[in-house]
């Protein structure tokens, strides 16, 4: 790269991060891995011109690509700390699952598309995430039972409710963070897990596609 093109990625770079910043992104490690990981390495190359623009981009398999400050408000929430052991649902593109690991986290991610699931491992592996990211083809929302349990739970998606075999692989005092439906729009919750039980708090509308259960058989 010469070093003007250098230069105009370094630009671009710093507006996408102002611009989330302008939207009330403060979590500063959140912040350098959105920095360190480019979002045009995880998106369709056909819209690599938009991936450091705050808009959603489309995906195989009908699915999308959540726009930026979408997934900051969503790992912002997770309140994440290094070494965390992490569960994803919902691979997409590969790009969150790399973010979770640029900050720390043991990453396990699960995938209903099996087109999905091998484009994202090829992208985590060429952005040299492979080994901190173990994607597999599984339905998220009833995740296998030998995965054992985890701190951080990050569901990509709305939910109707939350399913009771995903809470089950929570570590007390772990935290779960997705969308619910409620009254017809998205919104923000995250679950905390304490001896005594589970506790749901709602936050803001959230504009997420809805996951469905299930692996997929046709793609």
């Amino acid at each position: 790269m010469t070093d003007e093109g250098a230069s105009s990625e370094s630009e671009r770079t710093v507006a996408f991060l102002l611009s989330l910043r302008a939207r009330g992104v403060r979590d500063l490690a959140l912040l350098r891995a959105m920095e360190r990981v480019p979002r045009e390495h995880f998106a369709p190359s056909r819209f690599a011109d938009l991936a450091r623009q705050d808009v959603s981009v489309p995906l195989p398999c009908g699915q999308t690509m959540t726009a930026p400050h979408t997934v900051a408000a969503l790992v912002g929430a997770l309140e994440m700390k290094p070494d965390c052991r992490v569960l994803e649902v919902g691979s997409g593109s590969g790009y969150v699952a790399a973010l979770l690991a640029a900050m720390g986290g043991k990453v396990v991610s699960l995938e209903r598309y099996r087109t999905l699931a091998l484009a994202a491992h090829e992208r985590l592996t060429g952005g040299g995430f492979a080994q901190l990211v173990e994607l597999r083809h599984a339905d998220g929302l009833q995740p296998d039972r030998t995965l054992g349990r985890f701190e951080r739970i990050l569901v990509n998606g709305v939910m109707q409710t939350v399913p009771e075999a995903l809470l089950a692989r929570l570590e007390i005092g772990g935290r779960l963070v997705g969308a619910l439906r409620v009254e017809g729009a998205g919104r923000l919750v995250v679950v905390t897990r304490s001896e005594d039980g589970f506790d749901h708090a709602l936050g803001a509308i959230m504009r997420i596609p809805p996951l469905a259960p299930g692996l997929s058989q046709a793609l």
